[in-house]
C-alpha cells in the first residue's frame, strides 16, 4: 500500500515522501496517528504545497542563523572563577556560555550549545554552537583564576 508520510517516521522516511507499506501497518500504525495519509492527486497536490512552505521556512532559517553565526565566530568569552589548585569549584557549564552570549546580545538557546561535559579547569576552549543542522559557529571560552 502507497501513503504519503505527514511527518518523519523513524526507519521509514521523511515528511512529504511517498512510501510502500503493508496495510496492516499502515492501517493500525501510521493512519490513525495521521502519521501519514493516502496517495491521491488532491493529497500530492497538498503535500508538494506544504513542502514548498517548508522549504521557505528553512532556507529563511538558514540564513537567520548564517547571519548570527558571522557574529559570534571568534568572538572571546571569558569567565573568572575561584579554583583549588588547578581544578574550578563548580564549572563553566552551556547554561553559563548561553548567558554569557544573551549579555553580548546573541541569543542562543543552551541546547544548541554543543559542551560533551562542563568545562571544570582553567584555560582556553574551543566551542561550537550549532545554530542549525547546517551551520555551526565556533568560539573561545577563556576560563581564569578569580583574584582574592
Amino acid at each position: 500500500m502507497q501513503l504519503i508520510l505527514t511527518e518523519n517516521v523513524d526507519k521509514l522516511g521523511k515528511k512529504g515522501q511517498i512510501v510502500d507499506v503493508s496495510k496492516g501497518y499502515a492501517r493500525n500504525f501510521l493512519l490513525p496517528r495521521k502519521l501519514a495519509m493516502e496517495v491521491n492527486d488532491n493529497n500530492v497536490r497538498r503535500m508538494e504545497k506544504e513542502m514548498k512552505l517548508v522549504a521557505v521556512k528553512h532556507s529563511k532559517e538558514k540564513e537567520e542563523s548564517e547571519a548570527l553565526a558571522a557574529r559570534i565566530e571568534g568572538l572571546r568569552l571569558s569567565f573568572r572563577r575561584k579554583v583549588h589548585g588547578e581544578e574550578l569549584y563548580g564549572s563553566v557549564s552551556a547554561v553559563d556560555v548561553a548567558e554569557a552570549l544573551e549579555a553580548k546580545g546573541h541569543a542562543i538557546e543552551k541546547r544548541k550549545i554543543q559542551l560533551d561535559e562542563p568545562i571544570k579547569s582553567l584555560g582556553e576552549f574551543s566551542v561550537t554552537a550549532k545554530l542549525h543542522p547546517e551551520v555551526a559557529a565556533t568560539f573561545t571560552v577563556i576560563v581564569e583564576k578569580e583574584e582574592d
